[in-house]
């Protein structure tokens, strides 16, 4: 959604209507993941992609037909192997496009219009909420939409009985991050997942935390160094990080505020460092939870933590030592094996949650 925002707040600015295209169902290898959005202007301009190059065109021009019915409309596309093939895939699949209206200048604010606006306040302000809208059902509740906070509160107009009945679903999205449909019997509502980038939390400043950094902005996530030695935490030792707190770990980790969406690595070998830090971080919502050392230094660490007052069930949760073994041993390796644990255990997680909760398959 954040990518799009530019172009949608030009085409706003010159008074053309914008219809809204959100995947929301995929089948086999499919070209792009559910929640993939393409905006369309009345002129037929698009930003964004919902297929890869694959259904593209098709979707612009049921996009341009929903402006002017201002009705939305469910797709359905079948991706062919041959075609898959061109955009990189080995295989076909089928996808679900939802397409909306998204603004049209002149008419009066309406209670969905104002859902769409906080919703893109939110993505804004990097701050997670989960959008229903229904994408199949009885034609008076079609294209109806709510927005759940974090604080479990609803806006929108959804009716009180639909958002009961989606809170379980919906917050499960906000834990896991992955957007899906959820059968709610009369109608099928699509769970949209809007959620800040992912965070990394480095605490020290060492060598191998300046590759993982590099590595993890490749992966869009923020990264956030946190090591109170001034020396160590320079804009020139990390010219890419977005954030150095030269802080206490635990006093740093509190400023950030650790999330389900935050990885904590702790590398900096130091206990008077990693010990505070773990506390703290193994105590947080965070997904992960990692720190650099050898068997020896973990089994210490363990029962320093232990004493510490970390409870058995909290300890379980650290990823020690640190990393898949990938074999490597320079930092750049080192920093490599970080990075897969952190996004093997992310995705591992985001599985399970949203698992029970998905839809059925191909109507």
């Amino acid at each position: 959604m954040r990518e799009i925002l530019t172009d949608i707040d030009r085409w706003q600015s010159e008074g053309k209507p914008i219809a809204l295209a959100t995947v929301v169902r995929t089948w086999g290898s499919a070209p792009r993941p559910a929640g993939s959005k393409m905006a369309v202007s009345q002129a037929g301009e698009m930003t964004g992609s919902v297929s890869g190059g694959c259904v593209e065109g098709a979707v612009v021009e049921e996009a341009l037909g929903v402006l002017r019915t201002r009705r939305p409309k469910l797709l359905r596309f079948g991706v062919s192997n041959e075609t898959a093939w061109e955009v990189g895939l080995a295989c076909g699949g089928q996808i679900e496009i939802f397409v909306e209206p998204w603004s049209s200048p002149g008419r009066p604010l309406s209670n969905e219009r104002s859902v769409l606006d906080e919703l893109r306040a939110r993505v804004e302000r990097d701050q997670p909420a989960v959008r229903a809208v229904v994408v199949r059902g009885p034609e008076g509740i079609l294209g109806r939409s709510g927005l759940l906070l974090p604080d479990g509160e609803w806006s929108g107009d959804l009716g009180s009985q639909l958002e009961a009945r989606l809170r379980p679903g919906g917050n499960e999205v906000l834990t896991s991050g992955m957007s899906h449909v959820f059968d709610a019997d009369e109608a099928e509502v699509f769970l949209d997942a809007l959620m800040p980038p992912p965070t990394l939390v480095i605490v020290g400043a060492v060598h191998i935390a300046i590759s993982l950094t590099r590595l993890a902005k490749e992966l869009e996530y923020r990264v956030l160094i946190v090591d109170p030695r001034r020396a160590f935490a320079t804009t020139e030792r990390f010219p890419q990080a977005d954030s150095l707190l030269r802080q206490w770990p635990p006093d740093g980790l509190r400023t950030i505020g650790l999330t389900s969406t935050t990885a904590v690595a702790v590398l900096s070998h130091d206990p008077k460092l990693d010990d505070p830090a773990l506390i703290e971080a193994l105590r947080s919502p965070a997904f992960y939870v990692g720190a650099l050392g050898s068997e020896t230094t973990q089994a210490a660490r363990r029962r320093r933590l232990l004493e510490a007052g970390v409870s058995e069930e909290q300890l379980s949760r650290l990823h020690a030592p640190i990393g898949i073994d990938l074999g490597g041993e320079s930092p750049e390796e080192i920093a490599l094996s970080i990075l897969a644990e952190i996004v093997a255990v992310r995705a591992a997680r985001a599985q399970k949650i949203a698992a029970p909760s998905t839809g059925p398959g191909p109507r």
